[in-house]
């Protein structure tokens, strides 16, 4: 488990390695440049998961599970809010359902600590979920890059999570009616690093303006870009870290957007 520069968790827990690029947000998956990388450096957990595909480091489908890593989490005293599997997916095809349920069962037994866990494989979800604890602890999110993927929001409504939030991220085009009833929480980003494609201020817009409407919490991580630093993350003048228990504050959030000079009239 390591530190973790991503805005809306605190901590990576990965034991699982490697995946395969499934829909166009794994173009630039920066998990992909991070595993070759520490391929380099002698991470063993990293050898074999990805190839060189036209200059760039590609995963290859080649899957490590790392049973030494699945009691980390016992040794964290102090509770966290995890991300499970950022260098992998956890409902991966080729990860068997029985270490699925270890680290399942890891989590029903660290209460103190948040899991915030996120696939693009939402029918295999919606599969093994009756199969799974869902501790209340336990977050499950899906990825939509734009309007072709919505069908996995709705999958994973079927799933037993008690929360339940959506990664807009890559987000690639509008997505301007999501149903967003029984989702908890919706996080937005623009894509980062080499070759990041752009992402829309309207579309980003209409995504916060729904969240205000249907009282679901809204987070913006990013504009992303070559240098995701100098884009920064102000949305209309603000930045938006809203957390799916306890910041559902849509009257307040209303009149803090009418304030800004020059903001868009926001259609409920």
């Amino acid at each position: 488990m390591s530190r973790s520069g991503i805005e809306w968790t605190e901590a990576t827990w990965n034991p699982i390695a490697g995946c395969t690029v499934l829909s166009p947000g794994c173009t630039n998956c920066y998990a992909m440049r991070m595993a070759s990388r520490l391929e380099a450096m002698g991470q063993k957990k990293y050898f074999g998961t990805t190839r060189i595909s036209g200059n760039r480091p590609k995963w290859n489908g080649n899957i490590t599970i790392d049973e030494k890593s699945i009691g980390i989490p016992f040794s964290w005293s102090t509770g966290r809010l995890i991300f499970v599997n950022s260098m992998s997916d956890l409902f991966h095809e080729n990860i068997p359902i029985d270490f699925v349920k270890k680290i399942f069962s890891v989590m029903n037994d660290t209460p103190h600590h948040t899991y915030q866990i996120l696939t693009k494989r939402s029918d295999n979800l919606l599969r093994m979920s009756s199969e799974l604890i869902w501790t209340e602890n336990i977050w499950m999110g899906v990825s939509v890059e734009n309007e072709d993927y919505k069908w996995r929001i709705d999958q994973l409504k079927q799933t037993h999570a008690q929360i339940k939030f959506l990664s807009l991220e890559p987000l690639l085009g509008p997505l301007d009616t999501i149903d967003l009833r029984g989702i908890d929480w919706v996080i937005v980003g623009g894509e980062s690093g080499p070759g990041a494609r752009p992402v829309e201020l309207e579309w980003v817009r209409s995504i916060r303006d729904q969240c205000i409407h249907g009282d679901v919490a809204f987070h913006f991580k990013q504009w992303g870009g070559v240098n995701k630093k100098k884009s920064g993350r102000l949305l209309d003048g603000r930045t938006w870290n809203e957390w799916p228990i306890g910041a559902k504050q849509k009257n307040s959030q209303l009149k803090e957007i009418q304030k800004i000079k020059g903001s868009h009239q926001i259609a409920l």
